[in-house]
């Protein structure tokens, strides 16, 4: 895979090479969300590297005036190594986040950390409200989490889940996973905390517009969401029919794995981002 190639989706290799495409993004009336991306350190060292990082990141995103947030994966602060030293690196990273007033999102990974992820997030609750998570609609345990996430008055996420997961665990058919999401997008408009729809699946986006407007639910109750370099032209309509929309940027040198796993964990998603290179 060449870097012309990754560069469609990645916003660059540091973070002063995403300012322009930031600043593009918040030109077209499109807010970011920052992915500096790394994942399942094996040192403490690397976790305390990547902390300091995203201290500096914080502080490049007030200094730069970018209307971005960031999210992160907790196995990038050392998950793998010790829950206590994720959270941990979480606290600080959050405290600092709030001097800026800025939000910091916890991305889900796989299967096998769903439940770590949702316990250290409750653990952070009560004392950081700047924090939010992501639930995956093909997880068949997502209703139960949305409902204790949607009580607590959390900010949630909603993705369909890109990872690859056996059928004890995650719905296979993609009518199925479909038809949770929309389920679950329901419950997140209707009670939830401004929840993220994140999604480039037309049904998906049609459905949420029409229960919307059923409901009488504002768009300044949710926001959509999509990957940099996705579906560009469908953001930009949505800003102009009055939604809000979030796009998810991620940067990094290590864009090489990163575009490699998600093409490896599910088969679809290189037919996707092979439709999206013929589109604006």
């Amino acid at each position: 895979m060449s870097a012309g190639f990754a560069r469609r989706f990645i916003a660059g290799e540091s973070m002063e090479e995403t300012v322009a495409p930031v600043r593009a993004l918040n030109g077209r009336g499109v807010t970011a969300s920052l992915d500096y991306l790394g994942e399942n350190v094996t040192r403490a060292e690397q976790a305390a590297e990547s902390v300091t990082y995203y201290h500096r990141l914080l502080r490049f995103i007030a200094d730069n005036r970018l209307d971005a947030n960031i999210s992160l994966k907790l196995t990038q602060l050392g998950f793998d190594i010790d829950p206590a030293l994720a959270e941990a690196n979480m606290r600080d990273i959050l405290a600092d986040a709030a001097t800026y007033e800025q939000f910091v999102r916890i991305d889900m990974e796989g299967s096998a950390y769903t439940q770590r992820t949702l316990d250290l997030f409750h653990a952070l609750w009560p004392d950081f409200r700047n924090t939010g998570v992501v639930i995956q609609s093909y997880l068949y345990r997502s209703e139960k989490d949305v409902e204790k996430l949607i009580e607590i008055g959390a900010r949630v996420r909603l993705c369909k889940g890109a990872y690859s997961e056996p059928r004890e665990v995650a719905f296979q058919d993609k009518s199925d996973v479909d038809a949770n999401y929309l389920r679950l997008m329901r419950r997140l408009l209707k009670d939830g905390n401004y929840p993220a729809i994140a999604t480039h699946d037309e049904l998906m986006i049609e459905g949420t517009e029409s229960y919307a407007k059923e409901q009488g639910i504002g768009p300044d109750r949710f926001e959509f969401q999509m990957l940099y370099g996705i579906r560009r032209d469908r953001q930009e309509s949505l800003v102009r029919d009055g939604y809000r929309m979030r796009v998810y940027v991620p940067f990094g040198t290590q864009w090489y794995g990163y575009m490699m796993r998600r093409l490896a964990e599910r088969p679809a998603n290189l037919w996707f981002v092979m439709k999206n290179l013929l589109r604006r």
